[in-house]
């Protein structure tokens, strides 16, 4: 979709992750509200299937860059893509992330670090791009995709909750830093969402057996985390369940924390908690 010459451009959405679960829902929030987008993953069909059918039911411009945030050079990529369309990066939501189905000791260290570099090294990266635009028009909005793991205790052998706590930290350190900016910034913080996470690792038989109010849909939690983040809060529970949770994780000791871990994570080499 073609902007004028004499109009203002609408505010661009950059979403990795885009292309299912929670980035699908976050890109079509944005478009409903008329953001226009640019849609980050590694598959570049269904990037620009998304695309083409936001443009047209939302009105706005909507493009596809594919990338493999594995790729050091990634976001830099994306990023350069974007400028080449004389556009600036208004919203940051760092979506993309998976689980690892073998454990710390038994992945190849090739393995750990594309995982590392996806879960932590990419979200920073992307922030780091954009916060200096962000900060000179003052006005801007990055929401950072952790998860409840952040406050849990962590399954064994898996460095997912490590990498989510990160992101958590990183998030609460800029919102400190940016206050009064103009620049909101939130890390939300999903439980169990219905999207295709636990489908990928092989884990959706077992994780059905988590009752049902432990569950919310993309959709739900992406509103959750947009008003958070239009209100300038640092972090974001989303659903009450959650919300308690994450606090009996705040006051219980490891030990204890532990054994609340559900069995069919604690079973099992293939991790998962988004």
């Amino acid at each position: 979709m073609a902007i004028s010459e004499n109009a203002a451009p609408r505010r661009l959405a950059l979403v990795t992750g885009a292309s299912a679960g929670i980035g699908e829902s976050f890109a079509t929030l944005l478009a409903e509200r008329g953001f226009d987008l640019c849609l980050v993953a590694r598959r570049l069909d269904r990037l620009e299937a998304l695309a083409s059918r936001l443009a047209e039911q939302h009105g706005v411009e909507a493009f596809a860059v594919p990338a493999d945030l594995g790729d050091p050079q990634a976001p830099e990529a994306v990023v350069k893509a974007i400028a080449a369309r004389r556009r600036d990066v208004d919203v940051l939501v760092n979506n993309a992330g998976y689980g690892l189905h073998q454990r710390f000791a038994t992945a190849p260290w090739a393995v750990q670090s594309e995982f590392l570099e996806v879960m932590v090294r990419a979200p920073m990266h992307f922030a780091r791009l954009v916060l200096p635009g962000m900060l000179e028009r003052r006005w801007g909005r990055i929401v950072n995709v952790a998860s409840l793991a952040a406050f849990a205790a962590e399954p064994p052998g898996s460095t997912y909750t490590a990498s989510k706590l990160f992101l958590l930290s990183a998030s609460r350190a800029l919102w400190l830093a940016h206050r009064g900016s103009g620049v909101h910034i939130t890390a939300s913080c999903p439980g169990f969402t219905y999207t295709e996470f636990h489908d990928v690792l092989g884990v959706r038989e077992a994780m059905g057996s988590m009752p049902r109010c432990m569950w919310q849909s993309s959709r739900a939690v992406v509103e959750e985390s947009w008003r958070a983040v239009e209100r300038d809060k640092p972090v974001v529970v989303t659903g009450l369940v959650n919300k308690v949770i994450a606090t009996a994780m705040h006051f219980l000791p490891f030990s204890c924390a532990t054994l609340l871990t559900p069995r069919s994570l604690r079973d099992r080499e293939k991790l998962s908690t988004r």
